[in-house]
C-alpha cells in the first residue's frame, strides 16, 4: 500500500483526495494538512454572501474533514506545512504546535495561490499572518471564509459607520465585489491601472458593456489610474491614486493572486509566473509529485501549450487528474480552454479560448459577430441585448475563441468550448443545425458571419 500526501484541502486538493478515496482506497492511505481551519470553501460565492444575495454562508462550503476522514483519510487542519524533503520524501509540519514529519510515496501539492500585494503605501500585512490581515484597520484582502465574514462583520456594524467602499482592481473578484458593496447600500469606487474591467478575460467590445453596466447601477469607475497610498491614523481613511484623492471608509484589495510555491522553491521546475510546470498527468519535474489547482499549469487547449489559467474549473479538473495519476490510475487531461464568466446584475458575460487580442499575436485572424436583437427568442423573451463573437483562424477556419454577452450566456458557452478542445472549423459548424427558435441560434449565425455568410446580418464587405 502506497501512502499519499496531499498538501493542501483546497478545490483542487479536496477533488484530489475525494478521487483517491473513491477509486484508489484500498490501494493508498492518504494524509492530509491544511494549515486552514475550513475545507472546500467556494470563494466564487464571497460577493453573493456580501451582497446579501443569498443567506448566510452554509451553501458556500461541500466538503470537511470528518467527511473525508469517514472515507479512510487522516486530515490535520490548523496545521501549516513548514517544509518538504523531495530527496527524502517527507513532509515537515506543526501540528498542535509541534513540528510533525510525514513520510509519503506519492505527494500532491494543492496549495493554492495568495493576494498580490502591490507596492502601495500603507497596505502591508501583519508579520506572521496567514489570513493575510492588514496593519491598517478596514484594508481588506478578499482569499479566504474568515476574510469574508470579517467584511460581513464590519458592514453590519454600526459603529463602523462604513458607506464608502474602494475596491482595487476590476478583474473578476474586484467587479463582483464591487456589486456586491452597491447592493449593501455604501457607495463604491472600482479602481484600476487599466482603462476597462475584466482585462485579460474579453476584449474592449464587451468589457465596455459591463462597464456601462456598473455605472448604470451607481458605481464609479476609475479606471486608468494607479493607486499610490492607502491612508489613515488607524484606519482606512482615504486612498490616494496617480490621478486623484479619494475619501473612503474601507479599502479592498482584489488585484490578482500569485502562486503560493514556495515549498517547491528550487526544486520543482516553474512555470514564468512561479507555478509549479506540470505534464497533462499533472505530474512536476520529480517523479511522484503531482501539482494541481492554482499552484500549477495546466494545457490550453487554445494556445495548444501549458498555460496558468487559476480557475475553480481547472482546479477541479486537475484535481481529478493529478488524483488518479498519484492513487495508481493512468489518467491524461484532455486539457482546458479556459472557459469563464460572470453575471453582474443579471447582465451574463462569458468567454472561452483566447480573445482578439491573444490570437492575433499568432494568428491572423477573422472575426464573426451576431447580435442577440436579431434572434427571435430574445425578442420574444425581451432579452435582446448583447451578441456572440466568434474568433477564428483565418488560414484553416479552427475556432480559436468564443465571447457571449446577454441571455443563456452560460449554457452556450459549453458548446463553444467542446468546439475548441475538438478543433472544429467554421466550415464544420456551418452544417450543424440549432433548433429554432433558440438562443443558440445566434451562435450559429456567429459562426456564419466569420466567412460573410449570416443570413440575419448585413454582407460583409
Amino acid at each position: 500500500m502506497s501512502k499519499i500526501v496531499v498538501v493542501g484541502a483546497n478545490h483542487a486538493g479536496t477533488f484530489s483526495i475525494n478521487t483517491i478515496l473513491d477509486n484508489y482506497g484500498d490501494q493508498n492511505e492518504v494524509v492530509v494538512f491544511d494549515q486552514n481551519s475550513n475545507i472546500s470553501f467556494l470563494g466564487c460565492g464571497m460577493a453573493l454572501w456580501i451582497g446579501n444575495q443569498i443567506s448566510g454562508s452554509d451553501g458556500l462550503f461541500y466538503a470537511n474533514k470528518e467527511g473525508l476522514e469517514s472515507k479512510g483519510a487522516k486530515v490535520y487542519m490548523n496545521s501549516p506545512v513548514e517544509s518538504i524533503d523531495f530527496d527524502g520524501k517527507t513532509v515537515t509540519a506543526l501540528v498542535d504546535g509541534k513540528e510533525h514529519v510525514e513520510s509519503y510515496d506519492k505527494l500532491i501539492l494543492a496549495t493554492g495561490s495568495q493576494p498580490i500585494l502591490p507596492p502601495i503605501e500603507g497596505a502591508e500585512i501583519k508579520e506572521g499572518s496567514r489570513t493575510f490581515e492588514a496593519t491598517l484597520e478596514n484594508l481588506q484582502f478578499v482569499k479566504l471564509f474568515q476574510n469574508a465574514q470579517e467584511v460581513i462583520d464590519k458592514l453590519n456594524d454600526k459603529s463602523q459607520d462604513i458607506k464608502r467602499v474602494a475596491v482595487v482592481g476590476a478583474g473578476y473578484i474586484g467587479v463582483e465585489l464591487a456589486e456586491a458593496f452597491q447592493r449593501h447600500g455604501k457607495e463604491v469606487i472600482l479602481i484600476d491601472v487599466v482603462d476597462t474591467c475584466l482585462a485579460g478575460y474579453y476584449d474592449h467590445d464587451l468589457t465596455e458593456l459591463m462597464a456601462k453596466n456598473m455605472e448604470s447601477h451607481g458605481i464609479k469607475l476609475a479606471f486608468g489610474e494607479t493607486v499610490k497610498a492607502v491612508e489613515g491614523d488607524t484606519k482606512v481613511e482615504r486612498i490616494v491614486t496617480d490621478k486623484n484623492t479619494y475619501d473612503v471608509d474601507m479599502v479592498v484589495l482584489a488585484v490578482g493572486f500569485r502562486p503560493n510555491t514556495a515549498l517547491g522553491a528550487g526544486k520543482l521546475e516553474t512555470f514564468r509566473n512561479g507555478a509549479y510546470l506540470g505534464n497533462k498527468k499533472q505530474e512536476t519535474s520529480i517523479q511522484d509529485v503531482y501539482a494541481v489547482g492554482d499552484c500549477a499549469t495546466v494545457y490550453d487547449n487554445a494556445l495548444e501549450d501549458v498555460n496558468y489559467i487559476a480557475l475553480a474549473s481547472n482546479a477541479v479538473r486537475s484535481g481529478i487528474v493529478g488524483g488518479h495519476n498519484a492513487g495508481g490510475g493512468d489518467v491524461d487531461s484532455n486539457g482546458v480552454q479556459g472557459s469563464n464568466g460572470i453575471s453582474i446584475y443579471g447582465l451574463n458575460m462569458v468567454s472561452t479560448g483566447l480573445t482578439e487580442e491573444q490570437a492575433r499575436e499568432k494568428y491572423d485572424v477573422a472575426i464573426g459577430k451576431f447580435n442577440f436583437a436579431a434572434n427571435g427568442r430574445a425578442i420574444a423573451s425581451d432579452a435582446a441585448q448583447g451578441f456572440v463573437k466568434v474568433i477564428a483562424d483565418k488560414k484553416y477556419g479552427e475556432i480559436l475563441g468564443v465571447h457571449i454577452i446577454g441571455p443563456a450566456a452560460a449554457e452556450l458557452i459549453n458548446e463553444a468550448s467542446s468546439i475548441i478542445e475538438m478543433e472544429i472549423t467554421v466550415e464544420e459548424m456551418l452544417k450543424t443545425i440549432h433548433g429554432h427558435p433558440t438562443y443558440s441560434e445566434v451562435m450559429y449565425e456567429a459562426f456564419a458571419d466569420v466567412l460573410g455568410m449570416a443570413i440575419h446580418s448585413p454582407k460583409k464587405k
